[in-house]
């Protein structure tokens, strides 16, 4: 099954000042803070273990039909954002696409571009999940799944 491409996410370690200068470059009102939400709603997990501590503050920008911008700026705590921002700086951090079912999609991405599950959890209001693998080897990247359940 082949997603719908949906936005490229970056991290940031000062998103107000990312989300004034996003919004200059594509002449669009500042967007609102949204939060990556409470860990009892988002279970999120850091390479299998539970990761209560880690979070983030995020900002989108939708660019037209299926196209958007994600800024992530991270807590301090581990979580594959922080572990990005100390690794690489600030930049692209994933490519994310709509899929009907994260777990049948994560197999395939495992046997074909031996990708590695990283973070996983439910979005802040669990209206749906999300899914980072490294897909290194093979795709030079990492890739995001967003599976809605609405």
């Amino acid at each position: 099954e082949h997603g719908e491409f949906a936005q490229v996410g970056f991290v940031v370690n000062n998103l107000q000042e990312a989300k004034e200068a996003f919004a200059k470059l594509f002449g669009v009102e500042v967007p609102q803070d949204v939060s990556g939400g409470e860990y009892k709603v988002t279970g999120t997990t850091v390479f299998g273990q539970p990761a209560p501590d880690a979070a983030c503050t995020m900002a989108f920008f939708d660019l037209g039909e299926g196209v958007q911008i994600e800024l992530i700026e991270p807590n301090m705590v581990p979580s594959v954002w922080r572990d990005h921002l100390e690794q690489y700086g600030e930049g692209i951090h994933h490519i994310a696409f709509r899929v009907k079912d994260i777990d049948h999609t994560k197999a395939l991405l495992e046997e074909v571009f031996d990708a590695v599950e990283e973070q996983q959890g439910l979005y802040g209001d669990a209206s749906g999940r999300y899914m980072y693998l490294s897909a290194q080897k093979y795709l030079k990247c990492r890739i995001e799944l967003l599976q809605s359940f609405r």
